[in-house]
């Protein structure tokens, strides 16, 4: 969805020619794979394919596919491109070359890929983070809140200010959902704990990550949590000594002594079940919102300085949010504006969710307008 996701990272990317995309609809033609030819699969990125980070994982999640259908599948990916007008272009590039099935994972390309399907009925698109659908349209995202709340629990317990940084995108449902239950994540081990937010409005722009948790740093912030693109804030925390959750990636390379965990994504078997299913006939169109139990959100790779307690803790925790005994959601939950939101013992519904609108008590700050 980013970004959602430094620049001294940057990695080979592999550009189609935009300038060659068209704007104007085709005329449909049935899109179909000959005998023994392989499926044709399009990936398009917002953001460059950096060492850690969302890209990185849905690039990972590209390279399951190859390697679980090996000659029965080419695949192509086009990096950096911007949510919008471009991404437009890119995505009826690829349809016009002939995939059959097109991924695009950032919250930004779900407009862009409806306007494209209407014009291809016979290819299908994988909007990821995207909550509209269409007959050749499915949506699926991951309960990232999940992991978040376990990476609060793990910040709770290794802050010793009290005071724990957030470094986010944009105001969107999927981003308060983590900040909120990172924040009841941290709270539940450590009910004095506040959580102080910075808005970026942008996704990738690690300039400005850097700069977001460095002020946050000067804030008695001593752990930061993130919702972007880049390895920018875990970098960032390296540097000046702090600790901090990575998002979307292990990104201990980058911090080996700032990581205390991470959140991580993993596409791979989606990706490759629904490349399967276009290949076998069987795909169709729907929504998938996959967690912990599903395999698409896991937790884990501590750093050196996470006593084994806390690692066995979180895990322990992990298992209890995979079969439904811990959910993050339930009350009492108040609104940090004073506002009940749950009473006690009533959990979020999962409309509730993905409505969420509003920051819990614990955080510092508001939602960027």
């Amino acid at each position: 969805m980013y970004k959602n996701l430094a620049a001294t990272l940057v990695a080979a990317c592999f550009f189609l020619p935009i300038a060659q995309a068209q704007t104007s609809a085709p005329i449909s033609t049935p899109t179909s794979k000959k005998a023994n030819e392989p499926i044709k699969a399009g990936f398009v990125y917002v953001s460059p394919i950096t060492e850690a980070g969302w890209t990185k994982q849905h690039d990972d999640g590209r390279k399951a596919v190859e390697k679980a259908l090996g000659d029965q599948v080419k695949t192509t990916w086009v990096a950096d491109v911007a949510e919008g007008a471009d991404a437009e272009r890119v995505i009826r590039d690829l349809a016009q070359q002939g995939h059959q099935i097109i991924f695009t994972p950032s919250f930004g390309y779900m407009e862009p890929t409806l306007k494209v399907a209407k014009d291809f009925p016979n290819v299908k698109f994988e909007s990821v983070t995207g909550f509209k659908t269409a007959a050749n349209v499915a949506a699926s995202n991951a309960r990232y809140y999940e992991g978040r709340y376990l990476a609060g629990i793990a910040a709770g317990r290794m802050t010793q200010t009290h005071v724990a940084g957030y470094v986010a995108g944009f105001p969107i449902p999927e981003v308060l959902q983590g900040i909120n239950a990172f924040t009841l994540g941290m709270r539940s081990v450590n009910p004095k704990a506040t959580v102080k937010v910075v808005w970026l409005n942008a996704w990738f722009d690690p300039p400005k990550e850097r700069e977001a948790a460095m002020a946050l740093f000067n804030q008695d912030v001593d752990v930061i949590a993130f919702h972007t693109g880049s390895t920018a804030v875990m970098a960032a925390a390296q540097e000046r000594g702090k600790m901090a959750v990575a998002y979307h990636s292990d990104m201990r390379k980058i911090g080996p002594d700032a990581q205390i965990i991470a959140v991580t994504h993993q596409w791979g078997n989606y990706y490759s079940a629904r490349v399967k299913a276009a290949m076998n006939g069987s795909w169709t169109s729907g929504t998938v919102w996959g967690g912990v139990k599903d395999g698409m959100i896991r937790v884990g790779d501590f750093g050196p300085k996470v006593p084994k307690a806390v690692q066995d803790e979180i895990l322990t925790q992990q298992k209890a949010i995979g079969t439904g005994k811990l959910l993050p959601f339930v009350g009492p939950i108040t609104d940090n504006e004073g506002k009940g939101v749950a009473p006690a013992g009533q959990a979020l519904s999962d409309a509730q969710i993905l409505g969420m609108n509003y920051l819990v008590q614990g955080v510092v700050g508001r939602i960027s307008r």
